[in-house]
């Protein structure tokens, strides 16, 4: 069985490290590719990840870069087409919610070929959201969904999807976190920085709806400014987000700002920290695992077990939501959360066993 595996950007890659692993397990049965398309390309954003996770070299580099969503997608299928025309695979394998994950599941299925989506049947129901596109499509096409929690079954069935597509298998980023966090811990990011554990707060932001917003930007940048002035903001910052933060001309003085992180230090910077402010999904699973208070600076989540079973708190935008939230969170002691189901380090083996049963 020859397999394609697709990564693109920094998320896809936690959540394809494991199921590569499991994969070589098998060289007998499944011969893989991994093809990197180059949504995120540069140093910080992917060769950091590829090295700490583990994962080979590419098989093959697309190298589309950025542009506006039309322009990338529309690249990564001119060229991942090609690639499938070489190689002829049996499946397609693809996960999350980029732009890489649907240009390559729309690809392979004009193509006849079999996609399988890791991370499937996750909704925020705002369909401003690219993601949302992204994810509401490439369900619809794929002919094997796995999900990571149950919301993704309701949601699903909703939608019509027919029960033999659909696999609950937790959650592959988990597996990631765990196979990692013993060697995290040895990562000196804090003495680089000149943090003790507990006394900072990790701030995330990239989501186009907020910082591509001058007025959103600034409401949510008016509440960092208070909470900074009660404990050290700590904010390793997304390229696009510097960019925009500068063209505002709202880009903070008075944050601990870095350039982006590998992902050993980043999860000990996220374990060791005393709450975290982001607006990234796969952060929200983290912190529930790692038991680590989440404020999330959105008006909805595609994830609710987080916030249903977890950490994670959804605050919004508004100024004095988010700040009244990190002030109650700053005041409270750790508090033990639930563990979702299946997030228990074994997703990538269930998926690996189903594969090879299905195909």
């Amino acid at each position: 069985m020859k397999i394609i595996l697709v990564v693109g950007a920094r998320p896809n890659f936690m959540k394809m490290a494991p199921i590569l692993y499991e994969i070589k397990k098998y060289p007998d049965r499944i011969h893989p590719l991994l093809v990197h398309t180059g949504q995120h390309y540069d140093k910080n954003m992917s060769d950091l990840f590829f090295d700490d996770l583990g994962l080979p070299k590419p098989d093959i580099f697309l190298g589309v870069g950025s542009g506006s969503h039309a322009q990338q997608t529309a690249k990564i299928m001119e060229k991942f087409e090609v690639i499938l025309l070489e190689n002829k695979p049996d499946l397609v394998l693809v996960v999350g919610d980029v732009n890489s994950t649907l240009a390559c599941a729309l690809t392979a299925v004009k193509l006849h070929i079999k996609v399988a989506h890791v991370e499937a049947g996750l909704r925020s129901f705002d369909r401003r959201m690219p993601e949302e596109i992204n994810r509401l499509l490439t369900d619809a096409i794929s002919d094997y969904l796995f999900l990571t929690e149950a919301s993704a079954v309701k949601n699903l069935e909703k939608e019509g999807v027919a029960q033999d597509k659909m696999f609950f298998v937790g959650n592959v980023m988990i597996d990631s976190l765990l196979q990692n966090l013993d060697k995290a811990k040895q990562s000196t990011i804090l003495s680089q920085l000149q943090l003790e554990k507990q006394s900072y707060a990790l701030l995330t932001l990239h989501r186009a709806e907020n910082v591509d917003n001058r007025s959103a930007m600034q409401e949510i940048l008016d509440a960092l400014m208070e909470i900074s002035k009660k404990i050290q903001l700590v904010f390793p910052i997304h390229p696009r987000t510097k960019n925009k933060l500068e063209e505002f001309g709202l880009l903070p003085k008075n944050f601990k700002i870095t350039d982006p992180l590998g992902y050993w230090d980043f999860l000990h910077l996220m374990s060791q920290a005393k709450f975290v402010l982001t607006d990234s999904g796969g952060i929200q699973e983290e912190t529930t695992i790692l038991q680590i208070p989440c404020l999330t600076l959105r008006e909805n989540t595609e994830r609710p077990v987080t916030a249903e079973k977890g950490t994670n708190t959804i605050v919004g935008t508004n100024k004095e939501k988010i700040l009244s939230h990190a002030l109650e969170v700053l005041e409270r002691k750790k508090s033990q959360t639930q563990i979702p189901d299946l997030w228990d380090g074994h997703a990538a083996r269930r998926i690996v066993e189903i594969l090879l049963n299905l195909i």
